[in-house]
């Protein structure tokens, strides 16, 4: 059988552990036609719970269901370059005439669109194409609306639109939302601060504009079932102390506890038991594959960020960061200097925050640090 703790996307109902309110709560939102702000730190399963939702047996029949990741936008231009690229990937298999309605709407870049062997369209459409944006993106909600059936619309870490230089994407997008009648969406993001001030500040374009849910970390008992019955179907037998210190020690990050938990399926043989000795095998093991992108990234830091982030990193949680006393203690520089260091890191993701508190986005990176005696 397949490893059972799947670590890089959604592998369909039975490899998905719980969700069983959220999913039904989103559920019921969208096929009574509201939009949605789904928020959480990454790697708690926001995205894997959308295409469980949108897996839905009366979801799939009645929707044409698009999720769409901006992450690595930086612009509108390429926003709307990854929108019509998931649009295009989910009609594709349709068939014609479905797919054709799309790129017949898409009028300003049907040139860039090409057709494989199959004649099956393919987006193709290069970054420095899409030259009026406005243009493309109003054919594109002209579609969604216009679709043959109603369309579900989930754009992923939403947030990112707030960093575009131009600052009026955000109006834009509020008025396309409100305006498509046929098309509802849930705005998925990572980043707390940002999104509420995106849907809860009255100044915003999207302020009463969706039902705000916050995603929860899965519960410890039924987390700890799911995996102990996963070990089961495969003849092999899990103690529930190693799950319940992995709850602990990556604070009910879904994402790191199943990729240690598949390191451990695979180390457990047929028949043995997983105990807790194992656990600290199987994140060494993850630590020593890592260790060459680790210290990559960690010296193309410039320096002054570089001494941020082990302070951080010592810290776990990190509070008043611009505060003499957390200065001396850590041997830095001055408050400006560690407000701009933090920028940067905040910038690249190498560390968030979440209601005045910094710690690594990455629970790996610290290990790491430790495994090379840079922290202690």
């Amino acid at each position: 059988m397949r490893n059972p703790f799947v670590t890089n996307g959604y592998a369909g109902s039975e490899y998905f552990c719980d969700r069983v309110q959220e999913a039904a709560a989103i559920k019921s939102l969208l096929i009574n036609e509201n939009n949605i702000a789904l928020i959480s730190p990454r790697r708690l399963g926001k995205t894997d719970l959308i295409w469980h939702v949108f897996d839905d047996e009366e979801i799939r029949r009645g929707y044409h269901c698009f999720v769409v990741d901006i992450y690595a936008t930086k612009n509108l231009a390429e926003f709307v370059n990854m929108l019509g690229k998931a649009v295009i990937d989910e009609l594709r298999p349709k068939g014609k005439k479905v797919w054709e309605r799309f790129v017949n709407t898409v009028s300003s870049l049907r040139s860039e669109i090409s057709f494989d062997m199959n004649g099956m369209p393919v987006w193709s459409v290069g970054l420095g194409a899409v030259y009026n944006p406005a243009i493309t993106l109003d054919e594109i909600f002209t579609y969604l609306n216009d679709a043959d059936k109603p369309c579900l619309v989930a754009i992923d870490e939403f947030q990112q639109i707030t960093r575009y230089e131009n600052d009026s994407v955000e109006a834009t997008l509020r008025t396309y939302v409100q305006r498509c009648t046929n098309a509802h969406f849930i705005f998925s993001g990572s980043q707390r601060h940002l999104m509420n001030g995106m849907f809860t500040s009255p100044s915003r374009p999207f302020y009463q504009a969706v039902t705000i849910i916050n995603l929860q970390p899965l519960d410890l008992d039924v987390y700890t079932d799911f995996c102990i019955g996963k070990f089961e179907e495969a003849n092999k037998h899990l103690e529930r102390e190693v799950v319940h210190l992995l709850y602990e020690r990556f604070e009910a990050v879904t994402s790191y506890m199943h990729r240690i938990l598949n390191v451990l399926f695979s180390k457990t043989e047929t028949g043995a038991t997983c105990t807790l000795p194992m656990v600290d095998e199987a994140i060494d093991f993850i630590i020593r594959l890592s260790s060459d992108t680790y210290e990559s990234l960690f010296y193309q830091m410039p320096e002054k960020q570089r001494l941020l982030f082990l302070a951080i990193a010592r810290e776990g949680k990190a509070t008043e960061v611009n505060s003499g006393t957390f200065l001396k203690r850590h041997g830095l520089h001055s408050a400006s200097s560690v407000s701009s260091a933090l920028k940067g890191l905040l910038d690249k993701d190498f560390i968030t925050v979440d209601r005045g508190v910094y710690s690594v986005y990455d629970q790996f990176f610290p290990l790491w640090l430790k495994f090379k005696g840079l922290i202690v």
